[in-house]
């Protein structure tokens, strides 16, 4: 039996959100279903193999629905989805919701190993992998480890999946379903829809927190179409116009998950997906789809701005010239204020900084604000103003958890339609990251100010002990970022044999093209005193380098920068 999703917020708050239209009340399927009836012929996905319409998904869904009820997998059931961003990890997740299965997808650059723990803390009974992505194999990778997992290592439980669904070209690895089969021999006209319960589990976010396995977090139909849903719409100039929405996160990602499930499904609209990230492919979708919406994280946007201005100094036709969207939304990590302006000016748009997590916290700054997303007090980052249609904030003290007065630091609390129902598996992590009447401790640190404007600080435990004294890197990293020489920056703690650590700088210097040297440690110091950064908390290391490594959620890789740094 997979694991009890309770839900940790009051039942009573739940269905009062139902009840005054907060959330829509119905599953993701239901909603989607909606949709598709409403404007047939809609597109829907476009990614690599061209466009593809509600109508057209709709019966790929009931296909692959039917497929995955054959192989006995049915409403309540946990089933792993690792696959790039294009239209079959879409049918999946409506599939899923479609049969009251839940979903917990991972982005493909995870590893076997890592992939199999996932899908066994969280006891899935079926995992759908990629038989072949940018020359890794995650079907028969999967396939192999569950398999050896079973035979060699009882110690860690046995394994419950059942089945390893293979989706991709040539033939299915031995011991896995096919994909493609599954559609094939199914008939969509014996497709009964589930209908789950709204406010039950529909989808298993993966956390890249700071515990030593990923956080798995189950979120319901109505935190997902709702609260989530509710965010996008404040993004919406109007409407009764649906998005259309170019994703460079992975949809597997927690940012992703706005994309079935609250493009489609809530609104409407129209996903634009790239199977892999880069900057000329991100830019060449937002000339030919133009979309929008585009949402992925600052170190994307930066990588983007370099290649525009690669365009203009080459002097290529059309250089530096996109179509505007209505937002570029942002999130993910921190964005300063360079980068918000060069990319409002690139893309002739809004830029919102998003202040979220997989954990249950959502912020941001909104089409109209015009301000650098900087504090002119030197209070961190501006996250925005709260939505309580999505996420009341608040901040509270860390050990009490009674909330604090205005302009106060404390930890950032959250709690509203899109607070997901608990973690999986993993009472302890309740029990330290969720207060007894349901509240999300985030672990950051913040300040609301007299305006009701969040500012977050830096993190409760993201500090590099230096002989004692503690350095926040989100402190150094938001002064560095206005430095002229600087495109991108990460700041991490390296070991040392006599301080115990220090804080090593790794940058992505501005275009060299332009005749720009490399900042070293000397450019460093004099910025950051000028910025009023005491010395006991400037960079001792440095490493330089053309782009930052990324995670599968397409976040800068620290653990990688740090061992690069370790390295050196």
């Amino acid at each position: 039996m997979p694991h009890p999703l309770h839900d940790l917020l009051p039942v009573s708050l739940r269905r009062a959100w139902a009840v005054d239209g907060t959330c829509p009340d119905l599953d993701l399927y239901s909603l989607f279903r909606a949709r598709q009836i409403s404007d047939l012929h809609r597109t829907a996905v476009i990614d690599a193999k061209g466009k593809l319409c509600y109508t057209a998904l709709d019966r790929k869904v009931r296909c692959l629905a039917v497929g995955l009820r054959q192989l006995g997998i049915g409403a309540g059931d946990v089933v792993g989805v690792q696959l790039p961003n294009n239209r079959n990890a879409v049918i999946a997740d409506l599939a899923l919701a479609a049969i009251g299965a839940v979903a917990l997808p991972f982005p493909v650059g995870r590893g076997a190993a890592e992939a199999t723990s996932l899908l066994r803390r969280a006891e899935a009974v079926a995992v759908i992998a990629a038989t072949e992505h940018r020359g890794t194999h995650p079907a028969a990778a999967l396939t192999e480890s569950v398999a050896s997992a079973a035979a060699t290592d009882p110690a860690v439980g046995q394994p419950t999946v059942r089945h390893v669904i293979a989706v991709g070209p040539g033939p299915a690895p031995e011991g896995a379903v096919s994909f493609g089969e599954l559609l094939r021999r199914s008939d969509p006209s014996a497709f009964v829809a589930a209908r789950p319960d709204p406010d039950g589990p529909a989808r298993i976010l993966v956390s890249s927190g700071s515990e030593a396995e990923p956080k798995m977090v189950a979120y319901s139909h109505n935190a997902l179409a709702g609260g989530r849903g509710n965010f996008f719409a404040s993004l919406m100039p109007d409407p009764a116009t649906p998005p259309r929405c170019l994703f460079l996160v992975p949809l597997a990602s927690a940012f992703g998950s706005n994309g079935t499930a609250v493009t489609l499904a809530r609104h409407g609209g129209t996903l634009v997906l790239l199977d892999h990230f880069t900057p000329e492919a991100a830019i060449a979708a937002v000339r030919e789809h133009e979309p929008t919406h585009v949402l992925g994280v600052p170190t994307m946007a930066r990588m983007m701005l370099d290649r525009l201005e690669q365009e203009r100094e080459q002097d290529q036709e059309g250089a530096g010239k996109l179509p505007a969207p209505t937002a570029l939304v942002l999130g993910g990590s921190p964005l300063d204020a360079t980068t918000a302006a060069e990319a409002r000016h690139a893309f002739g748009c809004s830029v919102v900084n998003l202040y979220g997590s997989a954990d249950g916290v959502n912020c941001h700054t909104g089409l109209d604000t015009r301000p650098d997303p900087e504090s002119t007090d030197g209070h961190g980052i501006v996250a925005g103003r709260p939505d309580p249609r999505v996420a009341d904030i608040r901040v509270a003290d860390p050990t009490t958890h009674e909330p604090l007065p205005d302009g106060t630091v404390g930890e950032i609390v959250a709690r509203g339609p899109m607070t997901p129902l608990c973690y999986v598996g993993a009472p302890e992590l309740d029990a330290r990251y969720r207060t007894p009447d349901g509240w999300v401790r985030t672990g950051d640190l913040g300040l609301l100010d007299e305006d009701g404007v969040l500012h977050v600080v830096g993190r409760l435990k993201d500090v590099v002990i230096r002989g004692g004294a503690n350095i926040s890197p989100a402190e150094v990293e938001r002064e560095l970022s206005s430095h002229p020489l600087i495109r991108d920056v990460v700041c991490v703690g390296v070991p040392d044999p006599v301080m115990g650590e220090r804080l090593a700088a790794c940058v992505v210097p501005v275009s060299r093209a332009a005749g720009s040297a490399a900042p070293t440690l000397d450019d460093l110091g004099p910025h950051l005193t000028a910025r009023g950064l005491d010395r006991a908390k400037h960079p001792e290391r440095l490493l330089v380098v053309d782009e930052f490594p990324l995670t599968p959620a397409g976040k800068p890789d620290r653990a990688a920068l740090r061992e690069r740094v370790a390295r050196a």
